[in-house]
């Protein structure tokens, strides 16, 4: 949903259909409505903190910023369950952003954009109705993409797979610290689960061991 790509995307392929897909429309909500709203509420429970309840709800929601941006699927244990629960009771504000966060999701499975523009419009209305200024704002931010999102009728694409290989990416760069030899590290890259034939990748970072000085492969580099 960045504009200048969108602009750069356009001017060189002026007949390509620009689709939005859900992975990053609900990351940008979970930064712009949930954490806005989660941070907004905890500043404002502080300045009123004293002895009694205002302190115990305060106490509830400080730290749960992952808590809520995880699908309540993936909860693994009853602790976590229990914590959510007791978070949603302890605040509107929060209850309202976390139950429209999973009802905007629902958007990406329709495959009529006029149905996909009703549900939209739906859900447009219970959010400026919260009166949360994050998610009349974000409300905005949709609408000038909405195009975008209708879209995905038409081609049901989704980047998820990409996100999740380029995520496992960063992980390897920050557990070496930085590598000296870039073909090793996509050696190492290709090493995922992924990855078919692990005999055939061991034997290619034994070949570079063998032509390359061993000081090449001492593993990291504190950079």
């Amino acid at each position: 949903m960045w504009a200048p790509y969108r602009a750069e995307v356009l001017t060189h392929c002026p007949h390509a259909q620009i689709v939005y897909d859900l992975f990053h429309a609900v990351a940008k909500y979970g930064h712009e409505v949930i954490d806005r709203v989660r941070m907004d509420e905890t500043n404002q429970l502080a300045a009123a903190a004293g002895p009694g309840p205002v302190r115990t709800q305060r106490r509830v929601i400080k730290g749960t910023r992952w808590l809520l941006l995880r699908n309540k699927h993936n909860l693994r244990t009853r602790a976590e369950r229990v914590q959510l629960r007791d978070l949603l009771r302890a605040n509107r504000k929060i209850f309202i952003v976390y139950i429209l966060k999973d009802d905007l999701k629902q958007l990406w499975r329709f495959r009529y954009p006029a149905a996909a523009r009703r549900f939209w419009r739906a859900w447009r209305r219970r959010a400026r109705a919260s009166r949360i200024p994050a998610l009349r704002r974000f409300t905005d931010i949709i609408e000038r993409h909405l195009d975008g999102i209708l879209s995905h009728c038409r081609y049901p694409l989704s980047t998820a797979i990409n996100e999740g290989v380029n995520n496992k990416i960063k992980v390897i760069k920050r557990m070496a610290y930085g590598f000296r030899d870039d073909a090793y590290f996509f050696l190492k890259r290709a090493e995922g689960p992924e990855a078919r034939g692990r005999e055939g990748i061991d034997r290619g970072i034994r070949r570079r061991e063998h032509r390359w000085p061993r000081r090449y492969f001492g593993g990291v580099t504190s950079r």
